[in-house]
């Protein structure tokens, strides 16, 4: 390394000072590079086929694709796909091609940000792929198989990286304040082992945020009177703060998807955490909103009815007052739907009604069913032979309604809470699913 590289690489923010070289250094993601694992032996034994790396911010991806840069025998090009174009993608071809025509040497192109590249681009570099005249090593923080082309996709091996864990940020922040060469080992600090437990607390799996605090906490704090710079708790929290939720559109329908199970599954905190995080992730309260109304209905219907007029009075709350104080109405819909019995007899009514409307030719509506309200009906026979329910007792006689072709079929089958209570009825009017003495005859 020459003398400018050299102060180059001193003036380089600690967390890239910090990249492990080896994959002996490299922390985390035990599952994909863990001792005989898949990714790990490809490594090593220089044969890693074209893959993409996935997952949050701060999770080694690039530091692994620089390992595997440091550590195989093929030529390496990195490309970042904000600000590379196809005319750049065909100049690495081309010298790939010769190298491999000359020397036998395979070629590895790491793209940053390769979910940015549009279908033109991404078609670009495909025939090389094919042909192996490169190994593509896509980076990612989004999900590849809604952000990127599946031309790409299919022709790539996926990894996953995973937040990494509080103990590995640990161990991250204590090899920089030790390291001599690349970190702080020569200005004596010391970080009491509160302040690194809240640093990794709040890092939530980033090393590079970590890492980011500790560099600012040490240049920031004066040395006492033996020398050392003490880096306290007190201080820890000033250097690093809580960071904004950062997440895509494919992990927003992940957690809006866990959000809608919780309510389906009743159980109140995990509703409550996915819509926290959500909110703090910045969605639009108003798709959540929409949510609510539909689980009150999809979910527990009527064994609750109240729980769509809480949906619909948060979604009013919220368009009235708006955020944050709506998020208290949204809350307790959120609540109630939990805490309420479920049911999904009505989804299941709609969805049979709806099945059997499009398997059935359209039946002629019954005369006596028909409008009555225009001058002449009479002549058509409209409405001749209906009868008034209210003229009878309890309000009710039983008179046929149906499309002839559904006229067997039965559609809301009530079960639970106060569903009940249109059993009871039934059976008083001895309507399905109870035959003329008043017998259950279900038949679910």
């Amino acid at each position: 390394m020459d003398l400018f590289s050299q102060r180059m690489q001193n003036k380089a923010p600690l967390a890239d000072r910090m990249r492990p070289a080896a994959l002996e250094e490299f922390l985390g993601q035990e599952h994909i590079v863990g001792p005989g694992r898949l990714l790990r032996r490809a490594i090593e034994a220089d044969r890693l086929t074209s893959s993409i790396f996935f997952g949050p911010p701060g999770t080694g991806k690039t530091t692994l694709a620089a390992i595997i840069a440091a550590t195989t025998q093929s030529a390496f090009a990195k490309l970042n796909a904000v600000t590379a174009g196809v005319k750049d993608v065909r100049a690495i071809i081309e010298e790939a091609e010769e190298r491999l025509r000359l020397y036998g040497q395979s070629t590895y192109l790491l793209l940053d940000e390769c979910h940015r590249w549009s279908k033109a681009q991404s078609d670009s570099i495909l025939p090389a792929m094919e042909k192996g005249i490169i190994r593509f090593i896509g980076s990612t923080t989004e999900n590849p198989m809604v952000a990127m082309t599946p031309a790409i996709v299919s022709r790539c091996r996926l990894f996953e990286f995973r937040a990494l864990t509080a103990g590995d940020i640990k161990t991250a922040m204590k090899r920089a304040i030790t390291d001599p060469e690349r970190g702080f080992g020569k200005l004596a600090v010391a970080a009491d082992e509160e302040a690194l437990n809240h640093i990794a607390d709040v890092a939530s799996g980033d090393v590079r945020s970590a890492l980011n605090a500790i560099e600012l906490a040490v240049l920031t704090t004066p040395a006492g009177e033996d020398g050392r710079i003490h880096i306290t708790r007190e201080i820890a929290a000033e250097s690093i703060q809580r960071r904004v939720l950062s997440i895509d559109e494919s992990m927003m329908y992940d957690m809006l998807s866990a959000f809608c199970k919780s309510l389906r599954g009743s159980d109140s905190t995990a509703a409550l955490a996915w819509f926290a995080r959500l909110i703090s992730a910045g969605i639009d309260p108003r798709i959540l909103a929409r949510r609510i109304i539909a689980h009150a209905s999809e979910d527990v219907g009527l064994a609750n009815p109240s729980a769509l007029t809480q949906a619909v009075a948060a979604a009013q709350a919220l368009e009235l007052i708006g955020m944050p104080e709506a998020r208290l109405a949204m809350t307790q819909a959120i609540l109630f739907i939990c805490e309420s019995p479920k049911s999904n007899a009505v989804v299941m009514a709609i969805d049979r009604a709806m099945a059997d409307a499009g398997k059935y030719p359209l039946d002629p509506v019954p005369v006596h069913l028909r409008d009555t309200s225009y001058a002449g009906h009479q002549r058509l026979g409209s409405g001749k032979g209906y009868r008034y329910p209210h003229e009878y007792p309890g309000h009710y006689l039983k008179q046929e309604y149906r499309p002839k072709s559904v006229e067997h079929e039965e559609y809301f089958i009530p079960e639970i809470g106060y569903e009940r209570r249109f059993l009871e009825l039934r059976k008083e009017r001895r309507q399905p699913p109870f035959d003329e003495e008043g017998k259950e005859e279900r038949d679910d």
